[in-house]
């Protein structure tokens, strides 16, 4: 069973850096044939596509949002991040990670002063 858990700083001020972790076990994110993807939904709003990091680690971006987005990996921890930045407070969503068909339970990010 693959299970993915998000991790994050909660609140963040505007125009910084908002940092994501998503962990994985149960499946490695160099294992063939698993896209790793972060998803984001805001309050009232439906599921937002941001990125989508393949095994061989090519990645994809929304084109709405690919100029303040970055995504890595971390092979030894079995991690990827997430990095978004100079957020606003449009940018405050429970953000998602997730691995073909398994979600993560989601992280809140709040952007407010």
């Amino acid at each position: 069973q693959v299970q993915l858990q998000e991790s994050g700083p909660g609140l963040v001020n505007p125009s910084q850096t908002v940092s994501l972790t998503c962990t994985v076990s149960g499946a490695s994110i160099t294992a063939d044939n698993y896209y790793w993807k972060w998803i984001r939904q805001p309050p009232g709003k439906g599921l937002e596509w941001l990125a989508t990091m393949t095994s061989y680690d090519s990645i994809y971006y929304s084109p709405s949002l690919k100029s303040r987005t970055s995504v890595s990996r971390d092979t030894a921890k079995n991690q990827f991040t997430l990095q978004l930045s100079s957020v606003t407070p449009e940018d405050t969503a429970v953000y998602y990670c997730m691995g073909n068909t398994y979600w993560g339970q989601g992280t809140q990010v709040t952007v407010s002063s």
